[in-house]
């Protein structure tokens, strides 16, 4: 399996070596919030073997290592990794790609993965690595984030973009951004990489985020973020700050005292590794 270093790849992995320093502040006590959902669904007890794909800073981890698993955390980003390390130096972390993770066949007895599976140009086959290390029986539980119609957050940013960005300013072309927001779709993606797909369960969790200021939300993503980071950047000064004050008027509704308070919604989504396990080939790639 070759690494599909594509043009996605290099401007994702360009785009969170330049943020990782950022990301602990701006987005972790939202991204945070997830972990206990993500833990519970995949039901990560104590002594299992747990990969962390798409590790970031390593909470995810080490909330496993709180329960009594065994972690071990990956990422793409050389940064990401060497802040993990540092936060917490008593777990595995190592520098290396989801679409061909350097384990051998049955390793794991859980992977997690939180809001990780954007962020791949291929997620079908990060899937399908997470299958290849799983022991029979093991279980894969990633999050996505929920699309606009189910997600007040995203609404916010897809309704301003929608109204005032030039979208023709030649960002590479990845997978969809609310990725696997349809049950039936992510039964279908799950199966095809070696998941039982009567296994799988599909849940949508809304938490609260507190930000400090109406703007928080856009500095948020045009500073400290990858995908819409890239569109933003590539605006004029006026259309950049036609989707700034709509962003900022439409948190106004959020307002509670001397904070805004964000609804955010994504989808939990687990499915067990078959006994019988038949490994798919990925033709395209």
């Amino acid at each position: 399996m070759k690494n599909p270093e594509d043009e996605f790849t290099r401007f994702e992995h360009v785009g969170w070596e330049r943020v990782a320093d950022k990301y602990d502040l701006v987005w972790s006590s939202l991204t945070r919030q997830f972990i206990s959902h993500l833990i519970s669904a995949a039901q990560v007890s104590t002594g299992m073997s747990v990969l962390d794909v798409a590790c970031g800073p390593g909470y995810v981890s080490t909330a496993v290592k709180e329960v009594g698993a065994v972690p071990t955390g990956i990422d793409f980003s050389e940064k990401m990794i060497a802040i993990a390390k540092a936060m917490f130096p008593d777990i595995s972390f190592l520098q290396g790609d989801a679409h061909e993770l350097p384990f051998g066949d049955a390793s794991f007895d859980r992977v997690l993965v939180n809001f990780g599976l954007l962020h791949v140009s291929h997620p079908e086959r990060a899937c399908a690595e997470a299958c290849r290390v799983l022991k029979p029986k093991g279980r894969l539980c990633f999050s996505v984030w929920a699309g606009p119609a189910k997600n007040p957050g995203a609404r916010i940013v897809n309704d301003a973009i929608e109204a005032h960005a030039d979208l023709d300013v030649g960002l590479p072309e990845g997978p969809p951004h609310y990725l696997f927001g349809k049950r039936e779709e992510c039964r279908n993606v799950l199966e095809q990489s070696g998941f039982d797909g009567d296994s799988m369960g599909y849940e949508t969790r809304t938490v609260e985020w507190h930000l400090p200021t109406a703007s928080y939300f856009f500095e948020a993503e045009r500073d400290a973020g990858v995908r819409t980071a890239g569109l933003l950047a590539r605006q004029s000064p006026q259309r950049l700050d036609a989707i700034r004050i709509a962003i900022e008027n439409a948190m106004k509704r959020y307002a509670k005292g001397n904070e805004f308070v964000l609804p955010m919604t994504a989808h939990m989504i687990v499915a067990a590794k078959p006994v019988a396990f038949q490994p798919f080939a990925f033709t395209d790639l």
